[in-house]
């Protein structure tokens, strides 16, 4: 039997959902829509992001988290982007903060749910091979999975202080260490459950999901990530995203 396969003991399906937070504004691309409806080769980021989910066969329902007052608007915009047969989507309006977003989410799955993936709207070219790879980590029985790459420059940790201005350097953590984290990061539902219940909305809330579950003490593991999974932030990065875009279409991939 696959190692994908539920065994005859197993108390319920690994049937998968992925839930896509799109609830902020993104000023860090500058005023207008927020940065999720924000278009790529003329499509929504927000869409591209759901077809990657979907891309996956182990993912049977994906699940946006609209801005408050603004599912209507995202459920239409969905409806008008074909999605494979197999998948199911469902728009729930989310909250303030990533954070309580992710859990509204987490609270509209049904109960046949046991793997949770969570992934930035922002990240709209994440290849399938990356999806599947999470879901499998966790179906092999990893309670939480990130996919992450190693860092190109060293990092330093600084006292931070006012913008512009010089910050002196406390250390230098070493490079092999670190990895740079990205999504869909992928979890066992029952775990993911538990650390939203467990871990309070602090400021701004958290915003990443695997680190929630670090401070249960679940262990957290790291598969490859891919450098098309990157996130979709400033300006130059909208460049960028166009471009790899474009070169899929060149070659069919997309």
């Amino acid at each position: 039997m696959s190692p994908m396969s539920p065994t005859p003991a197993d108390p319920r399906p690994f049937r998968t959902a992925a839930v896509i937070p799109a609830a902020g504004r993104g000023v860090r691309l500058g005023p207008g829509a927020p940065k999720a409806l924000r278009t790529l080769g003329g499509t929504p980021m927000l869409i591209h992001a759901v077809r990657a989910m979907a891309a996956s066969r182990a993912v049977s329902l994906v699940v946006v988290v609209a801005p408050p007052g603004g599912a209507p608007e995202v459920k239409n915009l969905i409806d008008e982007h074909a999605l494979p047969e197999r998948t199911d989507y469902l728009v729930v309006p989310g909250g303030e903060t990533r954070q309580e977003s992710v859990k509204l989410g987490i609270d509209a799955l049904p109960p046949d749910i046991s793997v949770v993936l969570v992934h930035d709207a922002a990240r709209p070219l994440v290849p399938v091979d990356t999806v599947d790879a999470v879901v499998e980590a966790v179906r092999e029985g990893a309670p939480a999975v990130v996919p992450a790459l190693p860092l190109a420059d060293t990092v330093k940790e600084v006292e931070p202080g006012p913008p512009g201005e010089p910050e002196p350097v406390l250390s230098t953590p070493v490079r092999a260490r670190l990895r740079a984290v990205q999504t869909p990061q992928g979890f066992d539902r029952d775990t993911l459950v538990r650390a939203h219940a467990g871990v309070a909305v602090d400021g701004d809330g958290a915003t990443d999901d695997a680190g929630m579950v670090e401070r249960l003490g679940s262990p957290v593991v790291v598969v490859p990530g891919h450098e098309e999974a990157f996130k979709v932030t400033r300006p130059l990065d909208l460049i960028l995203a166009e471009a790899v875009l474009a070169r899929r279409r060149a070659n069919d991939e997309f």
